[in-house]
């Protein structure tokens, strides 16, 4: 079984997922910041590959990217980091990162590096889902990576039931119609769109995000799903805070 599968049998609730940009704030934080969440107690660990033009990425994110790419970091050398450390690992990574990215890398070598860096699942905002079933998903399968797809509030009933169908770790359920780093309370809407996910009965567990920057959102997002991703808070704190500070974010998170 894909362990991010697994950790949604072994767990039903409160299942945080964190969000990072890979090489940043410098360039070798990479694998630090990975082995400081999973000793910190987060489920998932999603890291981010810096593109030059992220469609669904904030101000926050965007920054970081830039600042990474800066400090020199790409796909290859962000792979090679995450599997300096597989040996370490346990808690399932997630690559995110679009289409064109992987694609110039050359797909059948991305997959294969996936595994060799003991990753266990990727998030492609720009991958066409029906291109995906039909150019990709025997690759993907065959290799075991779960590819998780994104609904939206404005995704269509018919949509939602494809992406269940196709999504094999989680459904990424992005809060609100617009990019990532938006903090603010979950307004009665979101909740309203929370609850008619709910009354779908999808067999695919669900995540959270967009707006998720504290355990205030946290506990919110939890009452409707499995669990949440925060990227743009954490992000924005490690700015502030460092690698050293991580502990401190996820005990805030859980109210440890």
């Amino acid at each position: 079984m894909n362990p991010i599968s697994q950790l949604f049998k072994n767990k039903k609730e409160r299942i945080l997922n964190i969000y990072f940009t890979a090489g940043y704030p410098n360039l070798d934080d990479t694998t630090d910041i990975i082995l400081s969440l999973q000793k910190a107690g987060v489920d998932l660990i999603e890291v981010g590959i810096p593109y030059s033009d992220p469609l669904a990425d904030g101000t926050t994110i965007q920054d970081s990217s830039q600042t990474a790419l800066h400090n020199g970091i790409s796909l290859q050398l962000a792979l090679d980091q995450i599997e300096s450390i597989k040996d370490q690992v346990t808690v399932p990574l997630i690559v995110m990162g679009y289409y064109n990215q992987f694609l110039q890398f050359g797909m059948e070598q991305f997959v294969q590096r996936l595994v060799a860096c003991g990753i266990s699942g990727v998030i492609i905002p720009d991958l066409p889902m029906d291109y995906y079933e039909s150019h990709y998903k025997e690759l993907f399968q065959s290799n075991n990576i779960a590819v998780n797809f994104l609904i939206t509030p404005e995704t269509s009933p018919l949509r939602i039931q494809k992406v269940d169908q196709l999504s094999e770790g989680f459904i990424y359920m992005v809060s609100r119609s617009s990019i990532t780093g938006a903090a603010s309370d979950i307004s009665d809407e979101q909740k309203q769109y929370f609850e008619r996910i709910s009354n779908m009965h999808l067999n695919t567990p669900r995540l959270i995000g967009f707006g998720i920057h504290d355990k205030t959102s946290f506990d919110m997002a939890c009452q409707y799903v499995q669990g949440a991703i925060i990227g743009s808070a954490f992000i924005r704190y490690l700015k502030e805070y460092g690698v050293e500070g991580i502990g401190e974010f996820v005990d805030r998170i859980f109210d440890n």
